[in-house]
This record gives C-alpha cells, structure tokens and sequence, in this order.
C-alpha cells in the first residue's frame, strides 16, 4: 500500500492531479514551456490583483503584462495576521498552513492552497525518485529539529511514520549521543539520510574518529540528501568518504518547496514545474545567467496568499548554461544579511568569513564545529566545540588567514565551548552580525 501517498490524499492534496499536471510541463518543448511559463505567471498576478485586498494593496502599479513592473516582496511585508493576507474565498481551515523557521531572523506564518502543496509533494517525489527514493518505501534517516510542544511534536511524529522516516536529534551532537545513532543504523535498513548539513557533518566526523564506513554497517544506504544549511566542498568530501554514498544538495524554502537540486550529474536543476526563479540586483533588475545577485521567487500555483517576486534573502547565482526551463544554480553564496562590514568599509559575504576559518581550524579534526559572531566594526568573536583548546600557534595562523583574506588589524576572540547554540528548528547559523 502507498501510505504516504494515502495520507496526502486523504488530508485533501490531489496528488493524482498534481502528477499528472508536472508530468505534462516536463514534456514540453522549451518554446512551448516559455509560453507556459509566461502564462501562469501574468495568471498568477491577475489572480491576486483580483481576489486578494492585501496583494492589490500592495501592488498598485503593477502590470500583468509587465513584469518588471511587478514589486518584489520581502519577508517582512508578510509579518502580518495571515487573515489578512488569505484571497477571498480561503480560510485558514481550507488551506495548507505552516511557519517558517525563523532561522533568517525574520519568521511568518504562510498559507499554500492543496493543490499548489500537492505540486510540491509531487516535485519532492520525482527529485528524490533520480536516486532511486520512494516516500512510499523508502527508510528515512532524519537529522532535523523538532517542535518542543507537545502538540507540534506528536504531530511530527505522525508524520515520521507515515513517511517512513526514524528521526535523530540534532541538538544532541555529543560523541555518545552519535554513537547511539551509529547503533540505529546497524540495526535499521534505511534507504537514505536527510537533513541539516551541519549536523551530518557531525555525524560523519564522528564516523572518521572511529574510522568506520556507514555504508559497510549500513549496506541498504543510497544517498545522502543535505538541505537548509551551506554545503563546502570539503564537507562534501567528508561525507562521500564516511558515510560511502553520493551527496545531493537541496534548496528549499517552507513557504515555496523545492528550489533546487542536484541530479546525478551533480548539476543543482532550479524547479520550474511550479516556482519561477530570477536573481536580481540591488536596483531589482533582472541579471544574466553567470552574474550574482538576490534570489527572487514567485508561486506560480499559490492561490491562497501571494508569493510573487519574493525575496527570499539569498544570494546566488545561475550558471551560463541555463536555460529558461532547465536553469542551473551554479552557487548559493548566503544570505544578503550575513554580509561582513569592516573598518575600511569592505564588504564580504559571511560565510567568506567562516570559510578562511574553516580551512585552518578543521584541520586536525580537534575542532568539531564553531561559529562566528561580528560584535562591533572590527571585533569578532570565534565560538568553538573541541576536545582541547586551540594552541597559540593555530590562534595566530587564524588571525593571519584574516588578516590576509580580509584585512589586517581585527581583533578577534576565541571561545571554547562544549556545545554551539542552535535555533529552535536545530540549524546552525555558521556566521552572524550584530551590528
């Protein structure tokens, strides 16, 4: 029996139809999908220009048919009761209602109508299905938060067994803790991991300590998937040789689905069955393939509440190869508000910061993770998990890989800690500015 897919079913999300619908854009010609696309999009706006107050609020200079007429979005403008954001005809209790996560700083509640939840669930689907993954069959290894009240918790516990998934914490990250995890993994065929990089990362350190292979405990693992937190190529590295299977990165936002992912090729594929993806200067104009910029997102299918040309507060870029049904995401650098200032008023993105670090502190596996928080113009703070503190020599060989990558005269501290703080969803913000 599907039971996933029953399940979706009977919450009311018309997975049939959704599958049907992807299948039919997915075999369309690139001029036949550009006419699409064109289409759903000026649809999209008409909708909500003519069934929702707070859209058309919004949005009063907008013109269907000229798109670069159309205001981008940000979190923010959504930071408002949801009734007061739902389309006439829409109630709270007729549409797929969740929250972000917050981990940006800036957390909403948001609605997504069943059908247009259905087309995600069905993008997951195939996406998860180039590696041979079936929600239906397939035994999930999780590595995400969960909600602390009882009400969200027992809610996604329902929702592990009905997805076939065996959830690991992540705020506990301690040596025995992750050998509890390995023992799961022994005594469980799962079919593939899923969840925050930084906490697989941990995981897969651990499994180098003890020098052991999870693919050779755990021979029924095809793949690991890591989402919602930057992946380096070192870790992936890492990943690949002690976990024993392929690394996918995702990209995706609660209130869209899924952004991006890679293929087997390793090329990360922009969805564009139901979201259209466009990367944007600082004067909200469109860039070329290959040039870096904000990532801009409109919900082709969100009847429920406007999600067009939203700023997701990402920073990426699409390779030159792209094309409009078949856009490449060559790089996700950050979030445009992890951006370093300093003194002599460069500008750098946050996980630059973190990745000068990264190369030096990482290097003889004392450090298991750390953080880095900017505290004024010129000061910032190093916080750091180890079995031993940093010696004098690698403080300085840190401070001068700044000094070198950055610029000189900063002053940084370090923090030893026995465990990094994370939010309330389990992810770990690698860089932050509290300026």
């Amino acid at each position: 029996m599907k039971l996933f897919n029953l399940s979706l079913w009977i919450i009311g999300f018309p997975i049939k139809k959704a599958k049907l619908a992807i299948d039919d854009i997915e075999k369309m010609t690139d001029t036949v999908f550009e006419k699409y696309q064109t289409k759903r999009k000026n649809e999209i706006v008409n909708f909500h220009l003519k069934h929702n107050p707070f859209y058309k609020s919004f949005a009063q200079k907008a013109n269907p048919n000229d798109w670069n007429s159309i205001p981008i979005m940000t979190k923010r403008d959504l930071q408002q009761p949801l009734q007061n954001r739902l389309s006439n005809g829409f109630s709270k209790k007729s549409v797929y209602v969740n929250k972000t996560s917050g981990s940006s700083g800036d957390p909403f509640i948001f609605a997504k109508d069943n059908y247009c939840h259905a087309l995600t669930w069905v993008g997951f689907m195939k996406r998860y299905g180039w590696f041979n993954i079936d929600f239906n069959y397939s035994v999930q290894a999780r590595f995400y938060g969960i909600p602390l009240d009882k009400k969200g918790y027992y809610k996604e516990r329902i929702k592990d067994f009905l997805s076939k998934r065996y959830r690991f914490s992540v705020f506990d990250l301690s040596d025995q803790q992750l050998k509890k995890n390995l023992t799961k993994f022994k005594t469980t065929k799962f079919d593939y991991i899923n969840g925050y990089t930084s906490s697989i990362v941990q995981f897969a350190k651990y499994l180098k300590q003890e020098n052991l292979v999870l693919k050779t405990i755990c021979p029924s693992l095809k793949v690991c998937i890591v989402t919602s937190e930057m992946l380096f190529e070192n870790d992936r590295g890492l990943l690949e040789e002690w976990i024993g299977v392929p690394v996918v990165n995702e990209y995706g936002a609660a209130e869209l689905g899924l952004i991006a992912f890679q293929n087997p090729k390793t090329e990360w594929v922009v969805n564009t069955d139901d979201l259209y993806l466009e990367i944007v200067d600082e004067n909200n104009t469109i860039l070329p393939y290959g040039e870096e910029g904000r990532v801009v997102i409109t919900s082709l299918y969100n009847k429920a509440q406007p999600l067009i040309r939203y700023d997701l507060g990402d920073i990426g870029k699409l390779s030159k190869d792209s094309t409009s049904q078949i856009p490449i995401l060559e790089s996700l650098i950050g979030r445009t508000d992890d951006i370093v200032r300093l003194p002599s008023g460069k500008k750098a993105a946050g996980l630059t910061f973190y990745y000068v670090t990264k190369t030096i502190i990482e290097d003889d596996g004392n450090v298991k993770e750390f953080i880095i928080k900017q505290l004024k113009l010129d000061t910032f703070k190093i916080s750091y998990v180890s079995s031993y503190e940093l010696s004098e020599e690698k403080l300085t060989n840190i401070r001068t890989a700044i000094a070198k990558y950055l610029e000189p005269d900063l002053n940084i501290y370090f923090e030893q800690k026995t465990a990094l703080e994370r939010s309330k969803s389990g992810k770990l913000k690698q860089f932050k500015s509290y300026l």
